[in-house]
């Protein structure tokens, strides 16, 4: 009885190890803030999970839609164009940060100022197929805030 009791605890252990590598965190998540009349505004964030998965978007009440960009150089251009998904590969962290991949909020329901809290709902696929919500609180920062933590 000992033995399977043991066990049927380390299979538990294994099973919460298991259930808790295969997790998305958002880190680091902040807001840059808006001028009277400005529509959009970008959000940064670190993104990191522990199996393979797919940002596929997000959503915030305090905008229409919210939108996963990428920027980047073609030739002497820079150009941002939206992405469908953004991969996350197991144990890596990938960054949302200002000049490289993004999130817009488009359409903003009111000008967002330093200190405000926004929450963001990003909606990601795991390699299951299993669908999953992750709940996100980004701080708005000055509207020349440039990165960093």
């Amino acid at each position: 009885m000992r033995t399977m009791t043991r066990a049927l605890l380390g299979w538990v252990l294994v099973a919460a190890a298991a259930a808790a590598h295969a997790q998305v965190e958002a880190r680091a998540a902040w807001v840059r803030g808006t001028v009277q009349g400005q529509t959009t505004a970008g959000a940064y964030m670190e993104l990191t999970s522990g199996q393979r998965a797919s940002l596929l978007g997000a959503e915030s009440p305090a905008a229409r839609s919210a939108e996963i960009h990428e920027m980047k150089m073609e030739g002497n251009v820079m150009r941002m164009r939206a992405v469908p998904r953004l991969e996350l590969p197991p144990g890596k962290t990938v960054e949302l940060k200002p000049g490289g991949y993004h999130m817009m909020l488009v359409d903003l329901k009111r000008p967002l100022k330093k200190g405000d809290l926004v929450p963001i709902r990003l909606k990601v696929e795991l390699s299951d197929k299993t669908l999953k919500t992750i709940q996100v609180m980004a701080e708005v920062r000055d509207l020349a805030a440039a990165g960093g933590h």
